[in-house]
């Protein structure tokens, strides 16, 4: 159903680009998350402080355990039974551009079931960044119609979904350290 944008797509990740594309949430803009030039065009676009870390998508709990040194026992069972979009914020990222992970060596990561973004994730075989297609302070678009002309002039691709999304809302985002403590960021 994606095939042909999934393939597009890809070709701009591949050369560094970045992407304005449907999450399995909100609109997101978004690139390879191994590639801190990618990372730091998205910063820059959205006129965000680097210090100000992005999260980012996996289409699997094996692509996850390979950009995290250690997943809690209770990440398994949120990431389970979670009925509506969860971003957890782990401990200990690895193999991830430095400009993603945060001061205190943490990174959200979301787990995509479904749609556009988790056929790209399948084919790119490495965590996708995300974050709301907005300029930093103003509020996130609720769907495509919404978002700017300097987000929509300023990525390399615009995916070609415009109907293409599954939410007006952002994901819920909790913080699960490595010694167990959970703690709700955003419900």
């Amino acid at each position: 159903m994606f095939s042909l944008e999934v393939e597009t797509t890809l070709e701009y990740l591949n050369k560094g680009g970045i992407i304005l594309y449907p999450t399995d949430t909100i609109w997101g803009i978004g690139c390879d998350a191994t590639n801190a030039t990618a990372v730091s065009k998205i910063y820059q676009l959205k006129k965000r402080a680097e210090s100000k870390s992005m999260l980012c998508l996996v289409s699997s709990i094996r692509m996850l355990e390979k950009y995290i040194y250690e997943i809690p026992d209770a990440a398994y069972d949120i990431l389970e039974h979670s009925a509506n979009p969860t971003t957890i914020i782990y401990d200990k990222p690895i193999g991830i551009a430095e400009n993603l992970i945060a001061d205190d060596d943490s990174l959200g990561m979301r787990l995509v079931k479904k749609g556009f973004a988790f056929e790209l994730l399948k084919k790119l075989k490495r965590p996708l960044v995300s974050t709301s297609a907005n300029i930093s302070g103003y509020p996130a678009p609720k769907n495509f119609n919404e978002i700017s002309k300097e987000i929509l002039n300023g990525v390399d691709y615009v995916v070609n979904l415009p109907g293409e999304s599954q939410n007006s809302k952002p994901s819920s985002i909790i913080k699960l350290k490595s010694d167990g403590l959970v703690q709700i960021i955003r419900k």
